[in-house]
């Protein structure tokens, strides 16, 4: 049976033991979307248990889905990534996926401003041996971009990852090409807002946030994109 899927459902939706049974935005039976997890999710035991811990905190929609943490897995590795950066990291879920990916050399930036929610995810990074990688800046994202321009870090990252506040997508995403090297990619989460973008009887901050990046990315010349239908929506950009 099809269903749309609402944000305020989720945590009722998910089963106890959080198997990640449901599905993500896109009107798919659950049947199939429990297929596709059957058939392709190789969810190392130390990120499930994180994500079961996740699980018991009322923030639960802010973490990615499995499939998605494993896609850009994959994504870090087709591109051969050895610096990232991350802005909004939660307990640290989608940052254990791609420090996993990383080379032993390889490091992702961290931002984020909870102490609380990213002390558990430093626990799991810690168990997976990939801590080295990780670098955690506690402070306002804006701040530690700053930061990062003003110390020479201009075209140097990889990949970016942005997954924070959406009424601030756009100043993101401007700094996420101007700290992107050539050919870079940057990640952009929650693009669809649970079905919020087209719906317009939601005009708060964050849903306009999320519109008015979504509408701007397909004429921006900077970029070659692609939006995908995987948990929330998920933007793909390339920098040219």
């Amino acid at each position: 049976m099809n269903y749309a899927f609402r944000k305020e459902d989720y945590i009722r939706a998910v089963p106890k033991e959080f198997e990640f049974k449901e599905k993500g935005i896109i009107d798919v039976p659950n049947e199939l979307y429990q297929y596709m997890l059957d058939v392709t999710l190789k969810e190392p035991k130390l990120m499930r248990e994180l994500r079961l811990e996740t699980q018991r905190n009322s923030q639960l929609v802010m973490q990615s889905s499995p499939d998605q943490g494993q896609f850009m897995s994959l994504l870090v590795k087709l591109m051969g990534a050895k610096k990232i950066l991350e802005i909004g990291t939660f307990t640290g879920y989608s940052t254990l996926w791609m420090a996993s990916a990383l080379p032993q050399d390889g490091k992702i930036i961290a931002c984020d401003v909870s102490e609380e929610w990213t002390s558990l995810g430093q626990k799991y990074w810690k168990l997976a041996k990939v801590d080295h990688k990780i670098d955690l800046r506690i402070a306002p994202a804006e701040e530690t971009l700053e930061k990062l321009i003003k110390s020479g870090c201009s075209e140097t990252f990889d990949i970016v990852f942005i997954d924070a506040d959406k009424s601030n997508q756009s100043l993101y995403f401007e700094y996420a090409i101007k700290l992107l090297r050539s050919g870079g990619l940057v990640i952009i989460d929650n693009v669809l807002w649970a079905g919020k973008v087209i719906n317009s009887d939601y005009d708060d901050i964050d849903t306009e946030g999320v519109r008015k990046l979504n509408e701007r990315l397909k004429n921006d010349k900077r970029v070659d994109i692609s939006m995908l239908a995987l948990g929330d929506g998920v933007t793909l950009a390339r920098k040219i």
